[in-house]
């Protein structure tokens, strides 16, 4: 038995955001850290070498490959960071291949806004009719529920620094995104959701994630078959080849012995259960409100089609040990999920959530910019004393143009405070403003105002300025057996040297090599060692530069 919709929405609760202001808010989430730094080491720096690799003539497309190591998964990534780096040879490598995936980033928030709002068009996610009217239009009250989606999924703090990488797990979330929209469109925009239906698992697959494309196509499939849209059933057989296309794509990728291997043990759970609860926040928490509210409509498309969606990656996540990566999928779904529960929350927790933000957020903004008076100007001492402590060789940097934008962004969470807190607001999407607007706050502050030290730690390029104090750049062949795939990155990409890891060191037929300190201590006595570099966040040496006895 259906229970009555617990959604009661007056006309008045159903404001839009004004679409210049999404916009800012959006354009203050995705451009900062475009801009302004290189790649990050870890994954970042990883993916832009495999990228670059194609795009320098280094490896071959179907094949890329860092220092002769080849790269594993779906390739469609790489070949999409390798065609920006060939079309847009004016600007750096790094920034072009970054440029796509920002594009993706803001496709993802797009399509999340237009799969709640057709989800929220549906019959049975309709508000309580009033008596004598009043209520809210349909129209109005999908697009304020699809506003609240979008601040949602901006408030999400798991998306914050994954979705500003360069890396496979963009493209995937872009993939997942097209299909939850393929889903929720398909009784209003039948083609639209035909065609992007067939590019979504594929483009899944091809992106390193076939598992998750075929669980994704399942799922779906059993949505469609109990639909009772007439549309949506016809989109079942289109469903079962998107998953057929998207399995045979993994195959010439070897994308299943990649991503299919999973290690499960019962030590695993508290882990999972910890990054779930602050990496979905404030996400899951109304996701889960919105399961409990609106718990006798879970087989309607408005909650079945994302809760579905939701829990494929999340369960990926579960059996690929607590991988955030995999997590981060369901951020999108879990936003729309999240939508649903802005008509059912009480007042009281509404002003929790306010203030919780005002205070939390504002703390964070005097925070940075404590650190941010501290190296311009020395005073406080402490914050840049710790800087320089924790980053060996850092110097404070001016730039007018990113102080300006951190002024502009803090007048603006000023203004935005003031208008939450001054009067009472109706809007559906009010709980999630400040929550929204802090993050992006704090995200346009950090890649402002600290970017200089963040950039200093977090990239390989001071590293291998001290690489080169030993290791002569006309040093032709350079062996690095064992290193990480960001430091083979960034010698080939930041350092320019041509760099091998294909052998082990007794194999190497070069005259120079850079390996870890364990290694070095297991070398024969051909090689000799001629210097040690650590990284500037590090207090030990990191890596050893050796040298032929021969070459000396």
């Amino acid at each position: 038995m259906t229970l009555p919709t617990p959604a009661i929405v007056p006309e008045r609760g159903a404001q839009r955001i004004p679409r210049w202001i999404l916009l800012l808010f959006c354009a203050a989430y995705v451009l900062p850290g475009l801009v302004g730094r290189g790649p990050w080491r870890n994954a970042d720096l990883s993916a832009f070498g495999f990228m670059a690799s194609v795009a320098q003539g280094h490896a071959p497309w179907h094949v890329p490959a860092i220092a002769g190591i080849p790269a594993e998964g779906g390739l469609l990534p790489y070949w999409v960071g390798a065609l920006a780096i060939k079309l847009l040879p004016f600007l750096s490598a790094d920034l072009a291949a970054r440029l796509p995936f920002g594009m993706a980033l803001a496709g993802v928030l797009a399509l999340v806004w237009y799969a709640t709002f057709h989800l929220a068009r549906t019959e049975a996610a309709q508000p309580v009719a009033f008596a004598f009217g009043g209520e809210a239009h349909a129209t109005d009250y999908a697009r304020a529920l699809a506003d609240g989606a979008l601040l949602a999924l901006m408030a999400s703090l798991g998306l914050l620094q994954l979705g500003h990488e360069t890396t496979p797990e963009i493209m995937q979330l872009l993939a997942t995104a097209l299909y939850a929209y393929a889903l929720a469109a398909a009784p209003f925009r039948p083609r639209k959701s035909l065609l992007t239906s067939l590019v979504a698992l594929p483009m899944l697959a091809m992106s390193g994630a076939p598992a998750v494309a075929l669980g994704l196509g399942l799922a779906g499939a059993l949505v469609c078959r109990g639909s009772h849209y007439e549309a949506v059933r016809k989109l079942l057989p289109w469903l079962l080849l998107s998953s057929a296309l998207a399995a045979l794509a993994a195959w010439p990728m070897e994308g299943w012995a990649w991503r299919l291997r999973a290690h499960w043990a019962w030590e695993l759970l508290p882990r999972y259960l910890s990054l779930l609860g602050w990496f979905c926040w404030p996400a899951w928490p109304l996701a889960a409100w919105t399961l409990w509210r609106w718990r006798g409509h879970l087989t309607r498309r408005h909650i079945r089609v994302p809760l579905v969606i939701a829990a494929v990656p999340l369960l990926t996540s579960l059996l690929m040990n607590a991988s955030d990566r995999a997590m981060m999928l369901a951020l999108p779904p879990m936003a729309v999920l999240a939508a649903f529960a802005l008509p059912t929350l009480r007042r009281g927790v509404s002003a929790a959530i306010d203030w919780f933000s005002v205070f939390f957020f504002s703390a964070v903004v005097l925070f940075i910019w404590l650190y941010y008076l501290s190296m311009q100007t020395g005073w406080p001492a402490t914050p840049l004393a710790n800087i320089r402590r924790l980053a060996d060789g850092f110097e404070p940097q001016w730039s007018a143009a990113a102080l300006a934008l951190a002024l502009l962004g803090s007048l603006a969470w000023l203004a935005l405070v003031r208008w939450r807190t001054a009067r009472h607001q109706h809007a559906l999407w009010k709980s999630l403003v400040l929550p929204a607007g802090g993050v992006a706050l704090g995200w346009l502050l950090l890649m402002t105002l600290g970017l200089p030290p963040i950039d200093y730690a977090r990239s390989n390029l001071p590293l291998m300025q001290r690489l080169a104090a030993h290791l002569p750049r006309q040093a032709g062949c350079v062996a690095a057996p064992g290193l990480p795939l960001h430091v083979l990155a960034a010698m080939e990409f930041q350092g320019g040297w041509a760099v091998d890891a294909s052998k082990a060191l007794a194999q190497s037929d070069c005259a120079y090599a850079v390996v870890s300190v364990d290694t070095a201590t297991r070398a024969d006595a051909n090689w000799q060692a001629i210097g040690t570099v650590k990284r500037p966040t590090e207090r030990n040496a990191s890596l050893v530069v050796l040298a032929r006895q021969a070459q000396r």
